[in-house]
């Protein structure tokens, strides 16, 4: 599975090879041969996560979305790097056969930064949520991460915080995504990332975007147009040593937004069904996603496609450049 993978060893990345396969129990991250030879290079590289792929979207449509989204960032000049964990070790960048196994496999694990030490010790094939892809990427060296919505406060009287948010708060990375998804509560979400000191940019838009749909009343912190301006906060940030990430928060497109009043339909069914059936934790928000799109006709699917391949080309521009201007 790890034929032709590139090896981080110690800050150095060396070329895969039977000789250094003794060695692979002894590194952290494991390269494939594209984003290793872009990060030797200095050329943009942008991560994805894989939980997306493996629990957030159904099948076929899971591998065709994740393949279009490597496309996507090929297509802007960039080098996409899907990270996953695959029997144990901690891949940035998967090739065609991890890919389709992430996007085909049953039994592959939901991993939080929780559990990541879990997977590796114990051989499992995981998927990364915002929180463990965060964490890998900044280590890894990249310097842009791209994902559709980041988790957040749940709904409910419980204190019920998800595991980005914490994580968001310590990792010095641009994170493009489209808000924090409409099943959360949202004012508590935005409460929380002003009080632990991010940075919210809205990307063409004065309100942070609620997922599925391009306002939520809660406004950003700074409004840019542009990649430039997004790189020149990160410079900012840079110089003055501001912990945490910059959260570049972009908009749906208008074709694909949900109307408000369906999705509030789809929203209040989905919440009482999953009460009803006591659904709960890590997998509440995936019951919910799926059962949205079921009751709004697939219209909920839609938008989620549409924010991840925005959100890919919006982080590959960015990417490119940090990279052109550094």
């Amino acid at each position: 599975m790890l034929r032709g993978c590139f090896v981080w060893v110690r800050g150095l990345i060396l070329c895969g090879s039977d000789n250094l396969r003794s060695m692979l129990n002894q590194t952290v991250f494991h390269y494939n041969e594209e984003v290793a030879t872009a990060l030797a290079a200095q050329r943009p590289v942008v991560a994805l996560e894989s939980t997306v792929i493996a629990h957030g979207l159904p099948r076929p449509q899971n591998l065709e979305t994740a393949r279009r989204l490597e496309q996507i960032v090929r297509a802007e000049g960039a080098t996409p790097a899907t990270i996953a964990i695959i029997a144990g070790q901690i891949c940035v960048g998967l090739d065609a056969a991890q890919l389709e196994h992430i996007a085909t496999t049953d039994d592959v694990h939901k991993l939080s930064t929780r559990d990541l030490a879990v997977a590796v010790a114990r051989g499992w094939d995981g998927a990364t949520t915002v929180a463990t892809t965060c964490w890998i990427a900044e280590r890894a060296g990249l310097e842009v991460f791209a994902t559709g919505g980041i988790g957040g406060v749940h709904r409910g009287a419980l204190p019920d915080v998800s595991a980005d948010l914490p994580e968001l708060a310590r990792a010095k990375l641009v994170v493009v995504c489209a808000g924090a998804k409409s099943v959360l509560d949202l004012p508590a979400t935005r409460e929380w990332l002003e009080t632990h000191g991010l940075t919210v940019v809205g990307y063409g838009s004065d309100e942070l975007p609620a997922f599925y749909t391009r306002c939520s009343g809660l406004p950003v912190d700074v409004r840019v147009e542009s990649a430039a301006e997004v790189v020149a906060l990160v410079r900012a940030r840079r110089a003055l040593e501001v912990a945490g990430a910059l959260l570049v928060t972009v908009p749906v497109p208008v074709e694909s937004e949900v109307p408000a009043d369906v999705l509030q339909t789809a929203l209040y069914e989905a919440l009482n069904e999953a009460a009803q059936a006591h659904i709960a934790g890590r997998d509440l928000t995936p019951f919910l996603l799926a059962r949205m799109s079921e009751q709004s006709g697939g219209a909920t699917l839609k938008a989620n496609l549409a924010l991840l391949e925005n959100n890919a080309r919006v982080a590959a521009q960015i990417a490119k450049e940090l990279k052109s201007n550094p």
